[in-house]
């Protein structure tokens, strides 16, 4: 499986562009900005979009998922508990004191238990609220890939101080569905680097009482 993982935006988002070699399918997760370089890695590869995932609704994973959709006419999925969060684009855009972005057009509900596939490989869909109300997960179980949006990161966990943020959901989400994963699990963050499953239950402080 081709995998580019694209940092964009101002926040640097770790915008994933999963493609299959054979059939030249592509899903892209969190197009959050910097869209014409998204489209320049799809075609490098000869890659057509088949789905667009965002994992969850802040500004800086969703703002250019409507303009992805509009160039490549591939659906958007997302998570229906974050609805009024993409909804409030113009209030996130504030906060970050930048233009409002497109509103998002949703074709897919982003439902726990949701499966995608790129020539038989499956991607699970893992709802994971805590972040927000509607945060997701995405499993690859064939490359032992997990896509953990803002939920957990290298060394640390999704801030739950925003709106619809809820500490107690999250750990709990963390607990039962990530932390159940196999330990060689290579997990990418929605920011920073990389880490595996197996480190961040034996070394990340958050989860040290989990």
């Amino acid at each position: 499986m081709i995998h580019e993982i694209l940092p964009v935006g101002m926040l640097q988002c770790n915008c994933s562009i999963l493609g299959d070699e054979q059939t030249r399918e592509a899903i892209v997760v969190d197009p959050g900005d910097e869209i014409e370089r998204i489209l320049v890695t799809l075609a490098k590869h000869g890659l057509k979009v088949k789905a667009i995932v965002v994992t969850h609704a802040h500004i800086d994973h969703i703002a250019g998922a409507q303009k992805l959709k509009a160039l490549t006419h591939a659906p958007v999925y997302l998570n229906p508990d974050d609805d009024e969060l993409a909804g409030a684009l113009d209030v996130q855009a504030r906060w970050l004191g930048v233009p409002t972005p497109q509103r998002v057009e949703v074709d897919t509900p982003a439902n726990d238990g949701v499966t995608l596939t790129l020539n038989q490989r499956d991607i699970e869909i893992h709802h994971t609220p805590g972040h927000t109300q509607g945060s997701v997960s995405l499993y690859i179980p064939a490359e032992h890939k997990l896509l953990a949006g803002d939920t957990l990161f290298r060394d640390s966990v999704g801030r739950t101080d925003l709106p619809g943020g809820n500490t107690r959901k999250l750990m709990s989400s963390i607990k039962t569905r990530l932390l159940v994963l196999p330990d060689e699990t290579i997990v990418v963050p929605g920011h920073g680097a990389n880490t595996t499953i197996g480190r961040e239950r034996e070394l990340n402080p958050f989860l040290q009482n989990l």
